[in-house]
């Protein structure tokens, strides 16, 4: 990552007038590494340089894999050799770059590293000799020789402690009771949960030979397209596509009241898509919108609020999805492009209603926007960056059109860097740039590796003893087959895992153990995994975790927890999008003309969303400021989210109302209400002492 400083922002909007700019193109990359030094090791002399080799080899592996190249001659490479392969060049350097506590040293290698260094790249350089072997000989299931075992023993080992280290405790206590848990999967006291029970012998080989364990889902989606996207994300970023899409956002929102925290949710957005990463999200967008927000008028809690939901939907907008978007498509067995289509619409309304929010938050308390004379210009804007529009919608064709997304990151990245060498004099790359990028990219693949290879081995437990099939049953039963109640439990179920696992290993478990139950009930499959999907992503701001804003609290420089709780009022819209979607998956452009009911329940959603949110703020589009409504304003704001949630709620299907009786219904509630507010509103006097 950069060391460039990002630039100071604390003088953005000076009184004299002057034109905002962000000059440095890996802008906020520096802080993001500065944020991660107390955590990680940065690697010097020749160990950066193995990573770097070991990064570069990593992705030449993809490339050739997913073109068939054949850079081994007269050798066909199987794809658990090529996982395996992949494991061994990445996963090692988790014991390098995460230290082994807080008290761990970081300008040196502790001993016991280097030994766990060594073990992980030789357990995994044996297994892959023998996985051949393995496939003939059906190994997985019984009769593995003795040092094979040995090997899978070590690797089982090193990857409770990779995910320890990339995830956190709680991520290792989550996932290592699963893992044996098929040693005494026969116990009467598991209830539900009891299955066949197998030897540690068998375990073992099932873990470290199948493809549905170690070799399972998440490794597959992270050797087939993750790694090409992550690049992508990379090249873009290190090419000023940041320094872009922020002039971009100040240029098209920056003069509306409450421009800074507009351009905040169009930066964050445009940055989203891309990166696919919330953390990154926050500290890039955040240290150039945050001082800007501030200095507007916009408190800090409340700055730091925006943007940390804002960079939530980092996760959720596409083309660049997280990660678990691609784990999403090996789950559903369809096209990663199918998981980017189904996205959209939640998208759009995610952000949407933080728009609004901000919007009916600046009308209330008279935020203006920024003058034109110290906005980028757009014409400007544009003519510097035009290649990266000319890029994204060529990775857009290739994955919608074309249905080629293992290939499109990699001609999109291609491209990118052909133009930026053509065009661009001030970011035009250097040996040393190339360097950077590949530990960039190694870092990331590093972490990565240790947290879905460590939960494939969760999928592996279940699937080994055969317990799912058995648990959605007993699911169903609790829930007495109530959709309602057991979307619900899930919700609840996915916040708190959330609070303390990674969102895909959050996604992991609950599509494991919950969404077959809602599919038995008749929901629709996309929409169910997209359910949960949004609500382990939640937990990014929601108290006590909170990491996205924590992270945006850090920047502006307000109490961390204030900085939570403020998040979920901002964002409180988004809590109940994933229940509209399941509820019709037509949001999710599933189902009969998805294209058509999809727009015309998005517009319903939209508008619903502006009520809900003028009662959640206190100010009502077209309508005016509520609390000249005087004893009547809490009533009114109440009456605004209830008719607000029942016309953007979805009708029929799992909800016992047609869509034309509950939007008739939310009517008979929102229509009472605005004339009652538009009368109050007219009588009172238009001076208002403000408390």
């Amino acid at each position: 990552m950069s060391n460039t400083p990002s630039p100071d922002l604390t003088s953005a909007m000076p009184s004299a007038p002057k034109r905002i700019e962000f000059e440095d193109p890996h802008a906020g990359i520096g802080n993001m590494q500065e944020a991660e030094v107390t955590r990680v090791r940065v690697l010097r002399g020749g160990w950066r340089w193995a990573l770097i080799a070991a990064t570069a080899a990593t992705i030449l592996l993809c490339i050739n894999q997913q073109f068939t190249l054949r850079f081994f001659v007269d050798y066909t490479q199987l794809n658990t050799e090529y996982f395996y392969l992949l494991i061994a060049l990445m996963l090692p350097f988790t014991f390098l770059i995460f230290p082994n506590s807080e008290k761990s040293p970081l300008d040196r290698i502790p001993w016991y590293d280097l030994v766990l260094f060594v073990a992980t790249f030789c357990a995994a350089i044996w297994l892959m000799m023998n996985i051949r072997k393995a496939a003939m000989a059906g190994w997985e299931s019984d009769g593995a020789p003795t040092n094979v075992i040995a090997a899978g023993l070590v690797m089982w080992a090193v990857l409770m402690e990779a995910l320890r280290r990339t995830g956190g405790w709680s991520l290792l206590l989550s996932v290592f009771p699963f893992t044996v848990y098929p040693l005494f999967a026969e116990a009467s006291w598991l209830g539900p949960f009891r299955g066949s029970q197998l030897t540690l012998d068998q375990t073992t080989a099932y873990h470290v030979l199948s493809g549905e364990s170690l070799l399972g889902i998440p490794i597959q989606a992270f050797a087939d397209t993750v790694i090409g996207f992550l690049v992508f994300g990379t090249a873009l970023m290190m090419t000023g596509a940041g320094k872009f899409f922020i002039n971009i956002a100040f240029a098209l929102c920056g003069t509306f009241r409450g421009g800074a925290a507009k351009v905040c949710i169009f930066a964050s957005g445009l940055l989203g898509m891309m990166s696919g990463s919330i953390i990154s999200n926050v500290l890039t967008a955040g240290t150039m919108t945050i001082p800007v927000m501030k200095k507007s008028g916009f408190r800090a809690s409340y700055a730091a609020a925006i943007e940390a939901c804002a960079s939530t939907g980092a996760v959720l907008a596409p083309p660049v999805m997280g990660a678990t978007a691609f784990v999403i498509a090996q789950f559903l067995n369809v096209s990663y492009a199918d998981v980017a289509l189904a996205a959209i619409i939640p998208a759009v309304l995610f952000y949407v209603g933080l728009f609004m929010q901000v919007d009916s938050y600046a009308a209330r308390h008279k935020l203006e926007g920024i003058p034109r004379s110290e906005l980028p210009k757009i014409k400007d804007t544009i003519k510097d960056g035009w290649y990266y529009i000319f890029v994204i919608a060529l990775l857009v064709v290739m994955l919608l059109y074309f249905k080629r997304e293992s290939h499109a990151p990699f001609y999109a990245t291609a491209l990118l860097l052909v133009l930026n060498q053509l065009f661009s004099k001030d970011t035009r790359w250097t040996m040393s740039t190339i360097s950077k990028f590949l530990e960039v990219n190694g870092r990331t693949f590093v972490e990565l590796i240790g947290i879905l290879a460590g939960c494939g081995l969760l999928i592996g437990a279940f699937s080994m003893t055969g317990v799912v099939s058995s648990l959605a049953n007993d699911l169903l039963r609790i829930a007495g087959g109530d959709a309602f109640l057991l979307l619900l439990m899930c919700a609840l179920t996915s916040l708190i895992l959330g609070l303390g696992l990674t969102t895909t290993a959050c996604y992991i478990f609950l599509a494991i153990l919950v969404a077959p139950a809602l599919e038995k009930l008749g929901l629709n499959r996309m929409a169910v995994h997209m359910f949960i999907f949004y609500w382990g992503m939640l937990s990014s701001i929601t108290p006590p975790v909170a990491i996205a804003s924590f992270a945006a609290a850090g920047i502006a420089g307000s109490p961390a927890m204030k900085t939570g709780w403020e998040s979920m009022w901002v964002g409180s819209i988004i809590y109940f999008i994933p229940f509209f979607f399941v509820m019709n998956p037509a949001l999710v452009l599933q189902g009969d003309a998805p294209y058509l009911a999809g727009l015309g329940l998005m517009t319903l959603a939209g508008i619903g969303t502006l009520f809900i949110c003028g009662g959640i703020q206190g100010y009502q589009a077209f309508v005016g400021d509520l609390r000249r409504a005087g004893a009547m304003e809490w009533p009114l704001r109440i009456l605004l989210v209830i008719g607000g949630f029942m016309l953007a709620t979805p009708g029929g299907g799992i909800n016992p109302l047609s869509q034309w009786q509950i939007t008739g219904l939310a009517l008979c509630v929102l229509a009472p209400t605005i004339l009652v507010a538009l009368a109050l509103i007219k009588r009172s006097p238009t001076r208002l002492a403000m408390s």
